[in-house]
This record gives structure tokens, sequence and C-alpha cells, in this order.
């Protein structure tokens, strides 16, 4: 059992690193295999095959994203809308970075109209919005946030939240960020409790308590 549990992480970690380099199109199974140093016949046997193998990934990434989402909203009614958004946030960020190669992967797949990422959007997608949708309207509903437009909301939100992990290349090259670093992840994530004071709370406490915090 755990040699085929071994073989599996190394098919994984091996189509991970080839589908970001050349693309899921442009890898091929015997490259996969190579790579990973097992028999081609592997990948059918375990994962029934290249298309398999990405929907083992992609499932397997918001399988996990969203037990971390509902995780974090178990304590909302305990807590105040606010801090369980920051919750979600710091929850989101220290997922996608123990899963940055991954991340960054899916992220390109979610871009693809194909009959997986619909499944995913109708599956996981539209769980994550009805959680972030629950904290933002109940905030909004206690005068703790803005009266905003919730979907713009969470547009902005999944945008700055996934960009880092979409886009680890222009970070690194061009901003001269490091994402893969614990430090980027803590700073980036001082930078979104800023911008959830600043752009969703009502309270002038909330705007003095982040420029404290992050002071």
């Amino acid at each position: 059992m755990a040699v085929q549990s071994k073989t599996k992480e190394k098919i994984i970690n091996a189509a991970v690193s080839l589908f970001n380099v050349k693309g899921f199109n442009g890898t091929s199974v015997r490259e996969i295999a190579t790579k990973a140093k097992v028999n081609v016949a592997n990948i059918s046997y375990y994962f029934d095959g290249k298309e398999g193998l990405l929907e083992n990934l992609v499932i397997s990434f918001f399988e996990g994203y969203i037990q971390e989402l509902e995780q974090a909203f178990q304590f909302s009614n305990h807590e105040s809308s606010k801090d369980c958004l920051l919750r979600i946030i710091h929850s989101i960020l220290k997922y996608q970075h123990e899963n940055r190669n991954v991340s960054r992967l899916v992220y390109r797949e979610i871009s693809l109209d194909t009959t997986l990422i619909r499944e995913v959007m109708t599956t996981y997608l539209t769980k994550e919005k009805y959680y972030l949708k629950m904290v933002l309207e109940r905030g909004m509903k206690e005068k703790e946030f803005k009266k905003l437009q919730t979907s713009f909301i969470i547009m902005q939100l999944k945008s700055m939240l996934s960009m880092p992990y979409l886009h680890p290349q222009y970070l690194t090259e061009v901003l001269h960020l490091l994402p893969h670093e614990q430090y980027f992840v803590s700073q980036y994530e001082k930078e979104l409790e800023r911008w959830v004071y600043m752009t969703i709370c009502t309270s002038y406490e909330s705007v003095n308590a982040i420029r404290m915090h992050l002071s």
C-alpha cells in the first residue's frame, strides 16, 4: 500500500511540474512517466490516463479548498462578520501557499470551458460563493459592512487571493517579490486585511485598528 501511495505521489508531482511548464496539451503521458520514473502503465492504472490525472488534481485541490473554507466558516455565528471574513482569507492564503504548484495549475485550468471545469463551477465554486455571500450579507445587515454589490466584492477578493499563485513568475520577475516565501504570505495577508477594513468595513474604529495592526 505504501509503494502504491508513493508511486501515485511521484506521478502527481511530475504531472504538476510538467503541466505548469508545458501545459496539459503539450505534455505527453510518456513524459510524465519518465519524469516520475515509473512505468507508463501506472498512469492508466491509477488515473485512467492523462485526463483522469488532471481531473484528480483539480478535484483534490478543490476538495481541500472547500474543507478549509468550511472550517473557517464554522465559527461564524460566534464572531463578527469581519473576523469571519479575515479567518477565511487567512485559511485560503495558507492553503494556496501550501499547495502553490497545484494552485497555479488549477487556476489556469478554470479559465477554460471544459466539462470538468463546468462541474467544478457547479460543485465547488458555487459553494464558495455561498459562504462568502453569507458573510458579506450578514455584515451588511448588521451594518458592520458597507452596502456594496456582493458579486463585485467577491470578484475583487478572489482576484487578489489567487493572483500571486496564478502569476508567480510575474511577481518574481517584474515586481521582485517572492510568493513562495512565508514572509510574503504574512505581508500580503496584512494588505488584504487593510483592504477589508478600508473597502468593506463601516466603522472608523476598524480603520484605526488596522492602522495600529499594520504599523
